[in-house]
């Protein structure tokens, strides 16, 4: 997809959070960020979040694909109705009431 796309995950401990938060970059410019929580091999995904300038160049999707490359397991976290579409393009399947999961095979 986008060879250029940087993501750099921020450790918790240097934001001084509660969360692993992901900077999305293209080039130097930034072009969102992802709230996580990096659980060993496990990566749950609360939210993605790409500048509305951005939008619609797929780096959402090249996000997840970075980070199932990474991670074994990844848990989208509380998805709402209209992202249901994306996570199942995604690969991930329901998990409970609102959390998708994609596992490594």
């Amino acid at each position: 997809m986008q060879d250029s796309l940087k993501i750099e995950f921020i450790d918790r401990k240097a934001q001084i959070s509660d969360y692993d938060w992901a900077n999305i970059s293209l080039g130097n410019e930034r072009v969102g960020k992802a709230r996580c929580l990096i659980q060993e091999n496990t990566l749950i995904i609360y939210s993605i979040n790409i500048y509305p300038e951005f939008q619609g160049r797929h780096y959402g999707a090249e996000f997840v694909e970075r980070a199932k490359q990474r991670y074994d397991i990844l848990i989208a976290d509380r998805v709402r109705f209209n992202a249901i579409g994306f996570w199942e393009k995604m690969g991930f399947e329901k998990y409970d009431k609102d959390n998708y999961i994609y596992r490594k095979t």
